[in-house]
């Protein structure tokens, strides 16, 4: 009986030890080794959408072929006043560079994001896309009027 028993748990070790053991895929050395495909995503504020409107009050701009400095200068006053904070006009900052926007986004886009934040960031794919990579901070509601957000959008054709 103490052999059987003997035998038995040897028998049972040396299972536990070859079934056991290491869990990692072992590689074959001599396979064709493939590069792994990493899809790069543009970022959302280099990324260019102009038939991308937005969510919020403003369904259609006019822009005339000429921009109106009038209404640009009060827009540059505007952008000065209540915008500077977070964007400076020609660089990142805690808010992306209005700088050349109007190749990258529609004037209706732009002026809802001005109109309604909230809106935008929570039903809009760029502005959720925008929030993400200035690190979550959301861009305040400066409750501007539509002539005000209008001013402002001239004022950037001009940077």
């Amino acid at each position: 009986m103490k052999t059987i028993s003997k035998i038995c748990i040897l028998a049972l070790t040396l299972f536990l030890f070859n079934c056991g053991g290491d869990t990692k895929k072992k590689e074959d050395p001599y396979a064709k080794k493939t590069p792994e495909k990493t899809e790069k995503k543009e970022p959302a504020s280099k990324r260019v959408e102009l038939t991308n409107k937005g969510v919020g009050p403003v369904s259609k701009v006019d822009l005339a072929l000429v921009v109106d400095h009038e209404m640009a200068a009060n827009g540059k006053i505007i952008y000065e006043k209540m915008c500077t904070a977070c964007h400076k006009p020609d660089k990142k900052h805690i808010g992306p560079a209005p700088k050349g926007i109007l190749s990258r986004r529609s004037p209706e886009w732009i002026m809802n994001m001005i109109l309604a934040p909230e809106k935008m960031v929570k039903e809009d794919p760029l502005a959720k896309d925008l929030l993400i990579e200035f690190n979550g901070s959301p861009m305040a509601n400066q409750n501007l009027t539509k002539d005000e957000a209008r001013a402002v959008l001239e004022y950037f054709r001009t940077l």
